[in-house]
């Protein structure tokens, strides 16, 4: 049985990859700036931000075309949203939240996050959660009614949390001068970029950032948005397959190692590949033991809370579920991949006729993930019920619900498996009657039987939670959810676009069974001893989130949001809202 994500074919776009000697040129670059990227002040630091801001402004364009056109974008297409957002917003955003943060510990000494407090955990423990969205006015303005808190692990105090953020910049806790390797992702155009920002100005390490062959043609763009970096000797971008991953993750010049991508990539280098790797994972023995650390993958569920939804409800969670999907062509780990709802529910059906309708109204999207067609086969070969949207073909992958899942066998395809590509299924629980005891069952079934601890929703209307008893539910539901990030009524990229909140997988990933991967990035106000986030938003929010596929003004209010991100101009709020509100 295949369990996590699929290996994913190798291809490029054509650069070479890079020479042998050129990547020991690169890293013993690196080396020898990194001790003083150590010792760079932290008002340097910030310096070096704001103008890393206005380089990436001003290289977003070509970024953003030429990521459209590798996608089989047309440059009029409405989708051209998609980079602006999930490409350049994100990480001006994450640029910005960066600088706001070694701002604060310039002025008091440590980040300040809205508001650390203790919570009342899981049972009868405390625990500390730190609210961190909205971050600042602008914040409430854009995001109206988000909120976002990570919880940390119990045991930790409000004292400790406070002691603990950020302590790299303090010089009893500097740490020591590093070389780390990014392996690139190959889908979203920020994952690397913030990756890279992570491991420089949260961990402290320079960076060799080899970007995935399936999207190498944005390096370029890249180096042009992170020029003071590379021209600092702080950041290097290199080309190249598995044998250059596997050359560099090997190098002794390399520290450390942060890979989002496979977890079928993360167990080739830690124990290697083949049946001697096989043989070593089996017998937990590591053939690397550098740090690493990584965010691998995800069936992400969409918990579906039963209550007295309108028909302009569905409709409105219809294009919600869908757009969790069709974002990026499917070619996300956070996509909708499993609608869990309660099979008594009156208004299941008509949630699932809402999102057919809505994957109805999807622009047809190109494949060009490797193996997605085969993966699409893989998956409805197995499922007779499959029901797809758009045509077929051996270069096309329509948007695909399979709907009516039993949630045994455990070993479905559907449960077991990452499909990276627009497929996702629909599962109903008959085992429990009242709707705390469907959530009950639901959190089991996505603890126990769906792969990967990454992120997961739940949707419910705010009516279902003036019953005490369900808003005890969803709560406990929230507390019990063993997921990196836990979003409630929206999709779970939120927390990955937010910035501010830690991202990664749950914790308790072991080597041997990584999950989701070990470790979180983002990070932007400094926090350890990361539990899991928990995003909150409107059951149907004034203003249509820019992600939403339906949204018909995205395109032109991106562009706005990433110049005001850049710049802080009010002037530009205006324009923001008006696209905003004619989304």
């Amino acid at each position: 049985m295949v369990t996590g994500s699929i290996v994913v074919p190798e291809t490029g776009s054509g650069f070479p990859d890079t020479p042998r000697e050129m990547l020991d040129e690169q890293i013993a670059v690196l080396r020898e700036h990194a001790p003083r990227w150590a010792e760079t002040d932290v008002t340097a630091r910030i310096a070096l931000l704001r103008e890393l801001m206005d380089t990436t402004l001003a290289a977003a364009p070509d970024w953003v075309a030429a990521a459209a056109e590798a996608k089989g974008i047309a440059p009029d297409s409405g989708l051209m949203a998609e980079d602006w957002g999930s490409g350049v917003v994100v990480v001006l955003r994450n640029l910005a939240l960066l600088a706001a943060t070694l701002t604060d510990i310039a002025a008091t000494g440590r980040p300040q996050p809205p508001r650390v407090r203790a919570i009342s955990g899981p049972g009868t423990s405390e625990q500390v959660a730190v609210d961190v969205l909205p971050t600042d006015r602008m914040d409430a303005l854009l995001y109206q009614g988000f909120t976002a808190e990570v919880r940390l692990l119990p045991g930790v105090t409000v004292e400790q949390a406070e002691a603990r953020m950020g302590r790299i910049y303090r010089a009893d806790h500097r740490p020591e001068p590093g070389v780390a390797l990014v392996l690139g992702a190959g889908n979203v155009s920020s994952i690397g970029p913030m990756d890279a920002l992570h491991q420089l100005f949260v961990e402290g390490r320079v960076v060799l950032l080899k970007m995935n062959p399936v999207n190498e043609h944005l390096g370029p763009h890249m180096a042009a948005a992170f020029e003071p970096l590379v021209r600092e000797g702080l950041l290097r971008i290199v080309y190249g397959g598995g044998e250059v991953g596997a050359y560099l993750t090997d190098h002794d010049g390399i520290d450390a190692i942060h890979i989002t991508g496979s977890d079928k990539t993360h167990d080739a280098i830690v124990f290697g590949t083949g049946e001697q790797g096989r043989a070593r994972k089996q017998r937990g023995e590591l053939r690397l033991t550098k740090p690493i650390t990584s965010e691998l993958g995800n069936v992400t569920p969409v918990i579906v809370v039963p209550g007295p939804w309108s028909a302009k409800d569905l409709t409105y969670q219809g294009h919600n579920i869908a757009s969790m999907l069709v974002n990026n062509g499917g070619f996300n780990c956070i996509a909708s991949r499993m609608i869990v709802q309660h099979r008594a529910w009156s208004k299941r059906r008509e949630l699932l006729d809402a999102v057919r309708d809505s994957l109805r109204q999807a622009d047809e999207r190109m494949p060009y993930y490797p193996g997605a067609v085969d993966r699409w086969r893989s998956f409805t070969d197995a499922h007779a019920g499959a029901e797809w949207f758009g045509r077929v073909g051996d270069d096309r992958v329509p948007f695909t619900l399979i709907p009516d899942l039993e949630p045994e066998p455990e070993d479905d395809i559907a449960f077991t498996t990452e499909a990276f590509c627009g497929v996702m299924g629909e599962v109903a629980l008959d085992t429990a009657r009242s709707i705390p005891e469907f959530l009950d069952a639901a959190v089991a079934f996505c603890n126990d039987t769906l792969w990967g601890t990454l992120a997961a929703s739940i949707i419910v209307h705010p009516r279902s939670l003036a019953d005490p008893e369900v808003e005890a539910a969803v709560e406990r539901a929230i507390d019990r959810l063993e997921y990196g990030s836990v979003v409630v009524n929206h999709f779970t990229g939120a927390a990955y676009a937010f910035g501010s909140p830690p991202w990664g997988g749950y914790p308790g990933a072991t080597e041997t069974d990584i999950r989701s991967g070990r470790g979180f990035v983002h990070n932007t106000y400094m926090l350890e001893d990361v539990q899991k986030t928990v995003v909150r938003g409107p059951f149907r929010p004034p203003i249509t989130p820019a992600w939403f596929h339906t949204h018909r003004t995205a395109h032109e209010l991106l562009p706005k949001v990433a110049r005001l991100t850049a710049t802080g101009e009010l002037s530009a709020i205006p324009g923001v809202l008006w696209s905003a509100l004619r989304g």
